[in-house]
């Protein structure tokens, strides 16, 4: 008897769609209570975490000290780049500042106007028409990791550079990998460094249930690496701020030529 056709099939795979702004939409809906919605994260070694996505809804007294201060630095027009469901976009608002979110989730980008965000639908490096210009470009929330990669950074740089003010920062926060550890973090960096990729620099895609979002980069770069990416771009790495308590720092660029600094590990200086 010949063996049942679908026994030799391949798994069924997920199917792409908006399985963040899903996750987003769905723990909105709950009133942001906490583990209301999972996001689960697949790296391409298959490595799974899941986390409480609750955490894209923090109020500012919930965020680190980090965090805050790299908040607060924005100034003047801001374009939120990677804004989600408004976490740090939200506040800003309510401060008076004019917040424009670039989100490419279509459902993240629905809550966040449904909180009072003007968010349009986009990422980069192909930025949507008619942004305007802006002083303060973010990537908080650790979206400096949106940079991709050594050498998709530039191009990066390039396309927000291209809606900068003249002067205009940039402040973001990422996280220095480290050496991984022990066990499947250092294997992976191993791994990246194998096949041509910088250590801290991952795979991963978002997935919700039978949905997933596509595959895409996103880079955890050492200060090192990130100085030397800014290095060959109209950005300049003016200061530098670490979380005493963590792998975790706030990077400012300014557009222009000026020889950048570390700032003590403390928080709350003036930069």
């Amino acid at each position: 008897m010949d063996a049942d056709p679908a026994s030799n099939s391949c798994p069924p795979q997920p199917r792409i769609d908006d399985a963040f702004g899903r996750i987003l939409a769905r723990c909105w809906d709950a009133g942001v209570a906490p583990w209301s919605a999972v996001e689960v994260i697949e790296r391409d070694d298959g490595l799974i975490t899941a986390n409480d996505a609750s955490r894209y809804f923090a109020e500012p007294e919930h965020w680190s000290d980090l965090e805050r201060w790299g908040w607060e630095q924005a100034a003047g027009r801001i374009l939120d780049v990677g804004c989600g469901g408004g976490r740090h976009a939200v506040p800003w608002s309510a401060l008076g500042h004019e917040v424009v979110g670039l989100e490419p989730s279509p459902e993240a980008v629905r809550v966040s106007r449904e909180r009072g965000v003007e968010a349009v639908i986009g990422s980069v490096p192909s930025l949507p028409e008619g942004l305007g210009a802006f002083d303060t470009i973010a990537l908080l929330g650790n979206n400096l990791a949106l940079l991709g990669g050594p050498a998709q950074a530039p191009e990066v740089l390039a396309a927000l550079a291209a809606v900068a003010r003249p002067g205009a920062q940039l402040i973001g926060s990422g996280m220095d990998p480290g050496d991984g550890g022990a066990g499947v973090h250092a294997d992976y960096h191993a791994w990246n460094l194998r096949r041509g990729r910088a250590h801290g620099q991952l795979r991963i895609r978002v997935r919700d249930g039978a949905t997933t979002t596509p595959w895409f980069d996103y880079w955890l770069a050492t200060p090192d690496e990130l100085a030397a990416a800014v290095a060959k771009s109209a950005w300049t790495l003016e200061a530098l701020k670490r979380d005493p308590a963590g792998p975790g720092y706030i990077a400012r660029l300014r557009c222009g030529r000026r020889k950048w600094r570390t700032l003590s590990t403390g928080c709350g200086g003036d930069g």
